[in-house]
């Protein structure tokens, strides 16, 4: 039992670990997204530049086309690498999702089995007390029809003679009429005959 309550807590926390990969790539992908939307701003205001100049200063032009050629290879270097970010992050944050699904399966499969296993004890041990039960009832009649036949001996009462509950307590341990654990009734019956209770299987053998 202590190892299925520790596969247990095992999987809740590769869920929690899961679910705390997945919150920190989903921000690390909107960090990167918004890099990406930055640069390409940026990358449309430097065509826009480059535009203005083809109508300037040829001298000019050629000086900041080439200053601006570099910009544009850095920017193109960083949405590069800020879309290379992006898919590793996708691809993690997809993994973390699969390793979120398998935990949470398997915390699905122990639950279940935890459950079965408490099933599984709670027929065992009520089968368990219904033998007790039963048990105690049949001591109780062997105790009633003892009861019976001591006085049946002391009153010399014939075979057909049923004597009362009251009768029968001075023969009785502490002068008590037993009961059934199960809420039986029990028939204390002729002299001849053995006493009975009315819950099905407390009966005493003859």
């Amino acid at each position: 039992m202590n190892l299925k309550r520790w596969f247990a807590w095992l999987c809740l926390a590769l869920m929690l670990v899961a679910e705390i990969l997945l919150f920190r790539a989903g921000r690390e992908k909107d960090a990167a997204l918004t890099e990406v939307r930055d640069t390409q701003i940026q990358m449309r205001q430097l065509q826009k530049d480059l535009d203005e100049l083809k109508n300037s200063n040829a001298g000019l032009q050629a000086a900041d086309l080439a200053k601006s050629r570099k910009q544009n290879e850095i920017l193109t270097n960083r949405l590069s690498k800020a879309q290379a970010m992006i898919d590793q992050l996708e691809t993690e944050a997809a993994q973390a999702a699969q390793s979120l699904a398998t935990a949470r399966a398997a915390l699905q499969l122990q639950q279940q089995h935890l459950q079965d296993l408490q099933t599984e004890n709670q027929l065992v041990t009520d089968a368990g007390l219904t033998i007790v039960h039963r048990n105690t009832c049949i001591n109780n009649l062997r105790l009633i029809d003892g009861a019976k036949q001591q006085w049946a001996l002391e009153k010399n009462a014939p075979g057909d003679a049923v004597p009362t509950a009251r009768d029968l307590l001075p023969y009785l341990k502490d002068g008590l009429f037993p009961a059934c654990p199960d809420g039986g009734t029990y028939s204390i019956n002729t002299v001849d005959a053995i006493p009975t209770c009315t819950v099905t299987g407390h009966v005493l053998p003859q």
